[in-house]
């Protein structure tokens, strides 16, 4: 419609004005106006003098300010600016998926001028965070030159007001049919219109507040008191006072303290939900209906500070401009999954670090059980690393072959976990959201900061004692199997070529080190899978339906329900990162390769074994073979890789889960390194051997 970028596009815009123009012209002139006030976006100064060069031009000329009132009596009479008032921002469906759906509409396809909804014009006219800053920089005389001019246009519509279904019902009498035959003399057609927002607003926190899903979370008060209903009941008293007195008469004031005193009731409801997931589980649904409540409580705030504030004009600039960011979060999907997942992230985060504090060893007690622990997984992954050499001699489809390696692999570690053993690989997911919260605790003080620093201490030699330990066992162990076998047998375990094979594979030189720190990410996943398929147990109250359920108690009798129940609640997490990371292992290298990536997985405790084995094919001239040395020497690098990734990707969601904000990270790394450089063996080892050490940032 308009290209120009220069000062004179003004006379233009105006001059192709027309309030008889089809709905789509009418619509664009409006998204073109906004468009020149916001010019390039370079100056908030710049598009608020804009905006007054404008309403000079329309003061100055009359004949254009009858035009724009007209083109403004005509919007009214088109939208419904309640809907805008009341309903923009929210979303129109109640699940989390659907409205994910929505919003990949609104980015894939475009949206057109010719609509008579005020949300899509308003999105389309006002559509960058610019327009936030521009709007809240007009100041009360501009604002009232505004209002000044579109006040006729108010004036040439009538505005029904709202009256709840609820209270028509039931609360039709003489006083608020009389108060409906006056409201002229009483409300100004726009405090109608935030009146009718402010009405609808409370219907839809009234029926949000009704669904099963958030009532039944709430708290044995909040179900009592009902504040939901005393909003609306208030509500509707606030409009009858308001039809029949002036806005600042006691009826009105005391109407309005009712309404906000039901809003602040309201909230307390909803954060009572909040509280009962601490024991029951997070569900990504009810955390979205949840966030759509709160918005809408306080959407009402606004509105009635609009109707009712000593500034209204400055009061709804504000607001404009508020509904501008929230259109934009409307629109945005990394906005409603990040905000509606954020809550299940730190559930997640949260039962990770309460698993994680079992894998810190703190005295020689701690240290010597995860060695014993990280020594009986490294036996179980010795027999896991001999099968996986007998799938490859079956020579089955890769697929199948994929497939079958994560059966072995997700057995091997469910075995592990049965057994009380340990993998050491799988600790760091487990134990960094627990380091997250002990910098949480820290605060930035020097206490706090010292027992931080005890704590790394305490995680690290944890980590090299359960490496140690599984390294240390399983080399031997396939060591001593496939000689064993070669000496049974009469032929070697693996041929010597594959020996040869799998020892380049494993080399030092090779892509090892990227495959281990993909390891890693694969081992924080299924940390992550485990904390919701947990999460998911408990939301569901699945070890209650095992106990108590009529048909299972049949089947098993209530004794072993009973104990089934336990057993699943307190190892669901365990299987579910098990089994998770043992297909994943086995399959995603399959599914890279069939795709053309060159993704494989490099785990220590199985490269180790594997090392051993080849090094049984190739006997004593392995010591003469670099292939040998490079692999050996690449195990050190492939440990510290898998821990690594792992437990930086799980801290660095456990501290967004945690909001461990401005953190004195420096005053930590520097801490960390005196440590290191003054007692490098409190890293290794425990410090006190013969008993439980005292906190070491203490001494």
């Amino acid at each position: 419609m308009f290209r120009k970028d220069k000062q004179d596009r003004l006379p233009e815009l105006l001059a192709s004005l027309d309030p008889d123009a089809p709905l789509a012209e009418r619509n664009l002139w409006i998204i073109e106006v906004a468009a020149w006030i916001r010019g390039k976006q370079n100056s908030v100064e710049g598009a608020v003098a804009r905006v007054g060069l404008l309403l000079d031009t329309i003061e100055a000329n009359p004949a254009i300010g009858d035009k724009v009132q007209a083109w403004w009596g005509q919007l009214l009479q088109t939208v419904d600016l309640t809907a805008l008032l009341a309903d923009f921002g929210f979303a129109p469906r109640t699940a989390f998926f659907n409205e994910l759906g929505e919003r990949l509409r609104w980015k894939l396809l475009p949206s057109t001028p010719e609509t008579i909804d005020a949300t899509v014009l308003f999105s389309m006219a006002l559509h960058t965070p610019f327009d936030a800053q521009w709007l809240k920089a007009l100041d009360k005389p501009m604002l009232e030159r505004i209002a000044a001019l579109l006040s006729r246009g108010f004036e040439s519509i009538e505005t029904p007001l709202v009256v709840p279904t609820q209270i028509a019902q039931s609360d039709v009498h003489e006083g608020a049919i009389v108060g409906i035959e006056h409201y002229g003399n009483r409300l100004s057609p726009w405090q109608s219109l935030v009146l009718n927002a402010i009405t609808y607003c409370a219907g839809q926190i009234l029926a949000s507040g009704f669904t099963p899903e958030l009532r039944l979370r709430m708290s044995g008060s909040a179900q009592n008191t009902q504040p939901f209903y005393s909003l609306i009941s208030h509500v509707e008293e606030l409009r009858r006072a308001m039809l029949h007195h002036s806005p600042k008469a006691a009826d009105v004031l005391e109407a309005e303290e009712s309404v906000r005193r039901s809003l602040d009731e309201c909230r307390s409801a909803v954060a009572s939900i909040y509280e009962h997931f601490e024991d029951n589980g997070v569900s990504v649904g009810v955390v979205f209906r949840l966030r759509q409540l709160r918005m809408r409580i306080l959407r009402v705030r606004e509105l009635l500070d609009c109707l009712l504030s000593a500034n209204p004009k400055t009061i709804t600039a504000k607001l404009l401009a508020h509904l501008v960011v929230v259109g934009l979060e409307r629109q945005s999907i990394r906005a409603l999954i990040g905000s509606n997942s954020s809550l299940l992230a730190a559930k997640v985060a949260e039962r990770s670090a309460e698993a994680g504090e079992n894998y810190i060893t703190r005295d020689k007690r701690d240290y010597l059980q995860m060695v014993r622990k990280a020594a009986g997984g490294g036996f179980v992954m010795a027999f896991t690393t001999l099968v996986k050499f007998t799938l490859h001699a079956l020579a089955v489809s890769a697929f199948w072959g994929g497939f079958i390696a994560g059966i072995n692999y997700a057995i091997s570690f469910v075995l592990i976990q049965l057994l009380h053993f340990t993998v050491a690989t799988k600790q760091p997911a487990m134990t960094a959201p627990a380091m997250a919260a002990k910098l949480k605790e820290a605060g930035g003080t020097e206490e706090g900061i010292a027992a931080f620093v005890d704590q790394v201490s305490y995680l690290v030699r944890s980590q090299v004692a359960a490496v140690l330990g599984n390294v240390l066992t399983v080399f031997p162990m396939v060591l001593a199997l496939t000689l064993g076998w070669a000496y049974a047998k009469g032929t070697p375990f693996i041929s010597q070529d594959y020996a040869r094979q799998t020892l380049h594979s494993l080399s030092l030189l090779g892509p090892s080190a990227l495959y281990a720190a993909f390891t890693g990410v694969l081992l924080f996943s299924s940390s992550i899978i485990a904390g919701w398929t947990e999460n998911w147990f408990v939301l569901n109250r699945m070890d209650s339906a095992i106990r108590y359920n009529p048909s299972i108690t049949r089947i098993l009798g209530k004794a072993r329900a009973a104990r089934w129940a336990g057993f699943m609640r307190r190892n669901i997490s365990g299987f579910a990162s098990n089994i998770s990371l043992g297909f994943m292992l086995g399959l995603i290298p399959v599914v890279a390769q069939f795709f053309g990536l060159p993704i494989d997985i490099r785990h220590v405790t199985l490269a180790a074994g594997q090392v051993a084995a080849a090094a049984a094919s190739l006997g004593l001239e392995v010591l003469h073979y670099h292939g040998f040395w490079l692999a050996v020497a690449a195990l050190p690098v492939l440990g510290g890789l898998n821990i690594l990734v792992s437990f930086y990707l799980a801290f660095r969601l456990a501290l967004r889960a945690q909001n461990v904000g401005h953190v004195e990270r420096s005053q930590i790394y520097k801490a960390l390194a005196k440590r290191f450089f003054s007692r490098p063996l409190s890293f290794l080892l425990p410090l006190r051997l013969n008993q439980q050490a005292a906190p070491e940032g203490g001494r």
